[in-house]
């Protein structure tokens, strides 16, 4: 069977209940509260339990979107995790989500796009989708940020948190809403700007320990250069593909990244800020959690309904960019 349409049918999200806030991070680096409201926007950032890991946040975030979409875990074909702080290096996160969900068939795998790794998930599963053989696909961004953070270093441990957020795609054989464009980008030259060692290249060693190697690694001023770029390209890319103009456009949803980025963006483009989604203030970067998290608390205020068009975007390690445009 095909599907003419790719709709979405749900979405949830779960974030821990431990606030970091930027007073706390000032008594363990040399910064404060003005200086990272004025740098980032971020106030405040949301740090996971003992106990809580990456699985376990996509699983409170997965049945949040089953809820919402009114069905049952038994229900979905194919899971797709999109994370870069994975439960472990193997199996896939998406193996123990499914296996929290009672599923021991529907194929379940991870992608790896750090903060484009949503969109990248969500065309995956759409295109499953489009194949024939999946109608219901369960796309996760889910990420424990403070387990790679070097909060010695205040150039990064005042970024980021941790999250999940989730989204189920259904095939449908008719209708005008769902998935209308999406696209993937990525340049390998870039991967230096935002890294995390341990690995084949860097096997965990006491040097790679000693050097903190462990940790992500961040050049803030050239990513922020990056992302004011592909922020801008993206969004009249998805405008042109679709045929829309900003009035058009109910919401954009961007990747959490930062406040200073997600304005410089929009103020080139002529778009209000009405018209863009921000919760960075309060959970910081989140990574392949961030689009998830916020499209569904904008759908849960309200701020995205039925009917309406809403335009995600997304840059991140690799380097990697993304976009995608949705009607509800």
């Amino acid at each position: 069977m095909s599907f003419a349409s790719v709709k979405l049918a749900g979405t949830g999200s779960y974030v821990p209940q431990r606030r970091l806030t930027n007073e706390e991070l000032s008594k363990l680096v040399d910064t404060n509260d003005q200086w990272i409201v004025q740098r980032t926007g971020i106030r405040e950032r949301r740090i996971a339990a003992e106990g809580e890991t990456t699985a376990s946040m996509a699983v409170a975030a997965s049945k949040a979107a089953l809820a919402d979409a009114k069905m049952e875990a038994g229900d979905l074909d194919l899971i797709v995790c999109a994370t870069i702080t994975p439960e472990m290096q193997l199996p896939s996160t998406a193996c123990f989500v499914a296996k929290e969900l009672g599923l021991n068939r529907a194929p379940a795998f991870d992608v790896t796009a750090a903060c484009s790794g949503f969109l990248y998930a969500l065309e995956t599963g759409a295109n499953f989708i489009k194949g024939g053989n999946y109608r219901n696909v369960l796309v996760l961004g889910a990420e424990t940020l403070s387990r790679v953070t070097d909060y010695t270093d205040r150039g990064s441990c005042i970024i980021f948190g941790d999250g999940a957020g989730a989204a189920i795609l259904r095939g449908e054989q008719a209708g005008d809403s769902g998935l209308l464009y999406s696209s993937l980008y990525a340049d390998g030259n870039g991967w230096e700007l935002l890294y995390c060692l341990p690995g084949s290249r860097h096997p965990i060693t006491p040097q790679l320990l000693e050097q903190r190697g462990q940790y992500m690694k961040i050049r803030g001023r050239e990513v922020y250069k990056f992302a004011v770029q592909r922020f801008e390209e993206l969004i009249r890319d998805g405008m042109e593909k679709c045929g829309l103009t900003v009035e058009q456009i109910d919401l954009i949803v961007p990747h959490q990244v930062n406040q200073r980025i997600i304005d410089s963006a929009i103020a080139k483009l002529g778009i209000g800020p009405e018209k863009v989604f921000v919760n960075i203030d309060r959970y910081g970067n989140t990574s392949a959690a961030s689009i998830p998290i916020a499209l569904d608390e904008a759908r849960r205020q309200g701020k995205l309904q039925a009917g309406q068009v809403a335009m995600m975007v997304a840059f991140g390690a690799g380097l990697t960019w993304a976009n995608a445009v949705i009607r509800l």
